[in-house]
């Protein structure tokens, strides 16, 4: 047996569609207010700080983060720092000999001028005298590894250790906390960097080098530093404490940069402390320019 359904009306339909839409329209509007007072109760009860992931704020600090040496698909240190002030910083690497480091010292101090030093872990085991002389005449305590290793080449753990075992004999002879970090041979990669950072260090290259490593005498270090193309304000000079001409160039870098109006600081009062990011050329630039 078939059965038969009764056509609807045009009247019949029409009065229940404008029910059906009502009902609708209803419906939206309670669920728009329960979602409004279920959003506002979850902001008020956010601790100070904190905030949800649906916000969107945790989104932009972490972009923030992310950004702080993140230029272009890398990582990258500070090479030099972008600034007004007509200022530059003398910067050491100490990873073998102790020679010429008193004689460093008492140049630096003839000319009021305070420097950084970046030592090894085994420079600091075999010279704690001079790390106590360097802290002692005001000086930045660098670190620059514990075995000066490329670290690039090494895994997140064993970078982590590198890092971490001279710093705890800095602060063991010294009481100091170092808070400047330059990877041996200027090699890195995003994971050197990311985790310098962590450790509360600001990666250090330069953009200015001495090749004082090279031997090639006193005036050819005097010219490579006060000819170099990228000197200027924010430059990062790199010379190494056991280079053979190192402490006979110093005096006549000192006075040449000076001359240049360019008054020596360490890197620590030359560097954006907090609010920077790096440009793709390794600039530190302050966020508020």
């Amino acid at each position: 047996m078939k059965l038969k359904f009764k056509p609807l009306s045009c009247r019949f339909i029409a009065e229940h569609t404008c029910f059906w839409m009502m009902l609708l329209f209803l419906t939206v509007g309670c669920t728009a207010r329960l979602y409004q007072r279920a959003s506002e109760g979850e902001e008020r009860s956010v601790p100070s700080g904190a905030y949800p992931a649906a916000s969107g704020r945790i989104f932009q600090y972490s972009a923030d983060k992310e950004k702080k040496y993140r230029a272009g698909d890398r990582e990258i240190p500070i090479y030099c720092v972008k600034t007004e002030k007509p200022q530059a910083a003398l910067s050491f690497d100490a990873a073998w000999g102790n020679e010429e480091t008193g004689l460093l010292l008492e140049i630096l101090n003839r000319h009021g001028v305070k420097a950084t030093f970046f030592m090894t872990g085994g420079w600091v085991k075999q010279y704690p005298e001079d790390v106590k002389a360097i802290a002692a005449a005001g000086h930045d305590l660098g670190n620059h590894s514990e075995t000066h290793k490329n670290m690039s080449r090494l895994s997140r753990e064993e970078i982590r250790t590198e890092i971490s075992r001279v710093h705890e004999q800095v602060k063991r002879l010294t009481g100091k906390d170092m808070e400047l970090f330059r990877p041996p041979y200027g090699d890195y990669d995003d994971d050197v960097i990311e985790i310098a950072d962590s450790l509360g260090y600001y990666p250090v290259q330069w953009d200015v080098d001495s090749l004082d490593w090279k031997d090639y005498g006193a005036d050819a270090i005097v010219s490579q530093i006060l000819n170099h193309p990228h000197l200027g304000n924010g430059s990062i000079i790199l010379m190494h404490n056991g280079a053979k001409y190192t402490p006979e160039a110093l005096e006549a870098v000192i006075t040449g940069l000076q001359e240049k109006g360019l008054e020596l600081v360490p890197i620590s009062a030359l560097i954006w402390p907090e609010g920077y990011h790096i440009d793709p050329e390794g600039r530190q630039i302050s966020n508020s320019h």
